[in-house]
């Protein structure tokens, strides 16, 4: 592929998604991420896109959202990895929320052998990869559909949320950075993130190491109130990434990373305890949390739904702060 035929479907591929990771821009282009970043720079130049920590954004500073088609195929390894190290993160019996998203849904398949868990979801998706689960409730919100990425919006969603009380939401988002935390694209989508953020004595962020150093419209928790972060090791061209990593550590949000970003992002099949239980791991030490995590879950009038084998095999947690 010619040199100008290679930046046209890199600038389609930007424009149809809002954000592409260079990987994923070097998989499709058949080529190295080093010509990749070389075309990239030179449309940055002519102000045709611009260049975000290992990846490419629409031109402005903030990126759109990406409808869900686009989201489920960026990425995949890395939130495949970050979902088997969060899922160990969760025990028998508890109380928690799921917002919205792919790395999202990847942790609900995973949650589906927690016995005795209750999950309080706004999303579809998480529902559905929780519908034949034989000892988990699933506890769905109320609100208006929006069918970009299968979620539960508006202000039904958040009544349904008032006066609840779990042990930890799991969030993901469109950005994260140290200055602003977790931010997203959409405004509707941010009032119901804040509203499980403000249900939860905990908040465990899932996001790859594309989405670092990303700033989008809307905040949706504040750095202070991020409790932890799972996210896949940068690349080591990317300085950027790990320079926010540092500063997220330096604010206090306990770190945990899975090595997922190797060369081709083998790490994550999938499969549960598969090569989460394989992922290279880096141990340090880590602030405390800044709350307490109830002891009791939440337990409300919900739906069992489906039945599926119990018992799973989890990853351990290595929580650390980059030195």
């Amino acid at each position: 592929m010619f040199a100008a035929e290679r930046r046209q479907l890199i600038l389609e591929m930007v424009r149809a998604n809002g954000a592409v990771s260079l990987r994923e821009l070097a998989r499709v282009v058949q080529t190295s991420e080093v010509t990749v970043r070389r075309d990239v720079r030179a449309l940055e130049a002519e102000g045709l896109l611009d260049r975000r920590h290992g990846g490419a954004v629409l031109p402005g500073g903030f990126t759109r959202e990406s409808g869900f088609p686009q989201k489920s195929h960026l990425a995949t390894a890395e939130k495949t990895a970050i979902a088997d190290l969060a899922a160990g993160m969760v025990e028998e019996g508890e109380a928690i929320v799921v917002g919205a998203g792919t790395t999202t849904q990847e942790l609900a398949r995973r949650l589906a052998r927690v016995p005795g868990l209750t999950v309080v979801t706004n999303s579809l998706l998480v529902a559905q990869a929780l519908a034949h689960a034989n000892r988990v409730e699933v506890v769905m919100t109320g609100g208006t559909l929006r069918g970009s990425n299968y979620a539960l919006v508006g202000s039904g969603a958040e009544q349904s949320l008032q006066g609840l009380r779990v042990s930890r939401a799991f969030l993901s988002g469109s950005g994260l950075t140290a200055e602003r935390g977790l931010s997203t694209s959409n405004m509707l989508s941010a009032s119901v993130d804040r509203a499980l953020v403000q249900a939860a004595a905990e908040v465990v962020v899932l996001a790859d190491h594309t989405k670092l150093g990303t700033d989008t419209m809307f905040q949706t928790v504040p750095t202070e109130l991020i409790t932890r972060l799972v996210t896949d090791e940068p690349p080591a061209h990317d300085d950027r990434a790990a320079t926010e990593l540092q500063a997220l550590a330096d604010q206090g949000v306990q770190i945990a990373v899975t090595g997922a970003s190797g060369p081709g992002g083998a790490a994550g099949s999938g499969g549960p305890g598969g090569d989460a239980a394989r992922q290279q791991r880096r141990d340090a030490p880590v602030p405390a949390p800044r709350r307490q995590v109830p002891g009791a879950g939440l337990r409300s009038a919900a739906t069992v739904l489906g039945e599926q084998p119990a018992g799973q095999d989890r990853a351990r947690v290595a929580d650390l702060r980059r030195r």
